[in-house]
């Protein structure tokens, strides 16, 4: 007889655990505390069950319309593309670095040399095995020239040649502002590249790229609905040359930047496949969805200059999310990225989290392993059917090249982009190693500095207000910058002294949070610990040689020291006191008594510190 484990249970339903957890709520309302929501509004339940699956989804196949479980059929080749980035002045260094990662087991180059050196940085590469991705901009189409012009100097056939052109006007002009020649001239010099690459059947020519968006800050929804945006531009130009929606989809690459939020960026990757589904299948070219070159990177505006270890760890939840949602390739940014030019090691370890996470992980041996999640399917949808709402309304402004002119989109980012520094300015979202656990000090990595980037022409033919683009953490890293400028004049780091009233069990939450907040503006906590009494904490306040003091324990040891420990601190000179946490009904009284401002979880961290800078007599950065 087969054993039922569950036989003598009652069936678990969605009511009964609704009302467990009302027990553990007490009152508190479910919404508030359990549900969250994401930049683009998408609910995030506490929790998914049947009910929540899509109509249709279990039956859905990898390699079939809609395409959202992936474009490979079950059993077509594992894995992805190892994408390894390259951005060089000098192409005999980039050969260099190109051959060892080639050697190191990166399986395709993302390149970037100067105008007529991409033969010496390319010199010993196996171009019949390797693919190369372009990042020229608006010089796309003369470095293409370059790169068929090897292949026919090493005698590589046709069917053989296998690469991406990037050739992206529209993300050219949305990331710099400006183009030299007029927009529909780039345009048409992009479409006659994917009507050249017809003939080469691994080469794609022309690019939709989220990333500038993703860059400066688009929600999920957004940045899929302008790269959907300018898919539809692109083909449109390629139909008006007399080249098809069905052939040119296949010439048209797709790319997507991934964070360290791993589920919205495997949603991501998902919905996109079915939203250029979606567009296809409009065109009768439906099943062309399949030949869309899809690239994940990871995403720019995570990465962090201070304690940039903790990019490893971004990367590597970033690499996780596009694979589980099928990208064919990825590139993920050295850790080191955002402090200058990367070195071999910062390669290597860039490479062989791909590695790890492809060969021993096996990441990329499963078909769609999201696919059958309550919580992704439901996610994917959402987020599908919101880029849908977006990108209409960007066409219905004339098109992504309308928005851009206008604007438009660029404000609307740059609001949703203001709402997620919000988040990060109060704690609601915290960047590790930046704004919550920061390593003050010298975290050990070094970097060259990247060479100057080229000046904008004065005089461009097409000039927009550009895309805003910031990396997360720049906030508070101005702040460190301008920490470490004034010890370095000074000769000591600016320091507040914190009275950590009462035991460690009273004093050591807010303690450790005081330090951390401190430390997350480049300012020394000088924590004087276990004071029982007003009279030890100003004594000891005196002999730190600090200005300004912080008081910390628990509201329990407030209603019993605080106010005169402030009074303490006040007399031994102390410019002005601070108190962690929510004064509640002790405000006046502790306002009275000497404490001047109250630090606390959930206010704005930036606006806090930059207070600070000013009565610490630190100027801001670059002043």
């Amino acid at each position: 007889t087969d054993l039922q484990l569950a036989a003598d249970f009652e069936p678990a339903t969605y009511e009964a655990w609704l009302a467990l957890v009302a027990k553990v709520l007490k009152g508190s309302d479910f919404e508030a505390r359990l549900v969250s929501s994401t930049l683009d509004g998408i609910r995030i339940a506490p929790l998914y069950t049947r009910a929540d699956a899509l109509p249709g989804a279990e039956c859905a196949k990898p390699g079939e319309a809609p395409y959202t479980r992936g474009s490979k059929a079950a059993g077509e080749a594992a894995g992805w593309d190892i994408r390894q980035l390259h951005l060089a002045i000098d192409p005999k260094e980039a050969n260099a670095a190109i051959l060892e990662d080639l050697r190191g087991g990166a399986t395709t180059i993302a390149l970037q040399v100067p105008a007529g050196d991409l033969d010496a940085a390319l010199d010993g590469v196996q171009l019949d095995a390797c693919p190369v991705a372009l990042m020229a901009g608006e010089r796309t189409p003369e470095a293409a020239a370059e790169l068929e012009a090897l292949w026919d100097e090493r005698g590589i056939a046709d069917d053989a040649r296998h690469g991406h052109f990037n050739a992206d006007p529209l993300g050219t002009l949305a990331q710099s502002g400006q183009l030299t020649q007029p927009l529909d001239q780039n345009i048409e010099r992009a479409v006659s590249l994917a009507i050249k690459a017809e003939r080469w059947p691994g080469v794609t020519a022309l690019l939709a790229d989220g990333n500038p968006y993703n860059a400066a800050g688009a929600s999920e929804a957004q940045e899929l609905a302008a790269m959907l945006s300018t898919l539809v531009a692109y083909l449109r130009a390629c139909e008006g040359a007399g080249l098809p929606p069905e052939r040119s989809l296949p010439k048209i690459a797709v790319a997507l930047g991934v964070d360290d939020n791993q589920f919205l960026s495997t949603a991501k990757l998902r919905a996109a496949r079915r939203l250029i589904w979606r567009v296809a299948e409009a065109c009768g070219a439906g099943s062309a969805t399949a030949g869309v070159h899809t690239t994940a990177v990871s995403a720019w505006r995570m990465m962090a200059r201070r304690d940039p270890w903790t990019n490893i760890m971004r990367t590597t939840i970033a690499c996780a999310a596009a694979a589980f949602g099928g990208a064919q390739s990825i590139l993920l940014l050295p850790f080191t990225f955002a402090l200058g030019k990367t070195d071999s090691f910062a390669r290597r370890v860039t490479r062989n989290i791909q590695i790890v996470l492809q060969e021993e992980s096996s990441l990329g041996r499963v078909a769609d392993p999201a696919g059958g999640s309550w919580y992704v399917e439901k996610l994917t949808d959402d987020l599908a059917r919101k880029a849908w709402e977006l990108f209409q309304n960007i066409e219905s402004k004339g098109g992504i090249a309308a928005a851009l002119t206008s604007g438009a989109l660029q404000d609307e980012i740059a609001a949703v982009a203001e709402r997620r520094n919000k988040a990060i300015a109060t704690g609601r979202v915290e960047v590790t190693g930046v704004s919550a656990f920061p390593l003050l000090g010298d975290d050990g990595v070094k970097a060259e500095p990247w060479p100057q980037a080229m000046p904008l022409r004065p005089d461009p033919a097409v000039k927009i207000k550009p895309l805003r683009q910031s990396r997360l953490a720049e906030p508070f890293e101005q702040l460190r910058d301008a920490a470490d400028a004034d010890a370095a004049v000074k000769g000591r780091r600016a320091r507040v002294f914190v009275a950590a009233l009462g035991t460690p069990a009273d004093h050591g939450t807010r303690s450790t949070w005081v330090r951390n907040f401190l430390a997350s503006g480049g300012i020394e906590a000088l924590i004087g610990e276990d004071f029982t009494n007003s009279g030890d904490a100003g004594a000891a306040f005196a002999d730190s040689g600090a200005r300004v003091a912080c008081i910390a324990s628990s509201d329990a040891v407030y209603a019993e020291l605080a106010e005169a420990t402030a009074q303490a601190l006040k007399s031994a000179g102390a410019s002005h006191v601070f108190l962690a946490g929510q004064p509640g009904d002790q405000e006046a009284a502790l306002k009275a008594a000497g404490v001047d401002a109250f630090w606390f979880a959930g206010q704005d961290r930036i606006a806090a510190l930059r207070e600070l800078h000013h009565l610490l007599e630190i100027a801001p950065s670059g002043a």
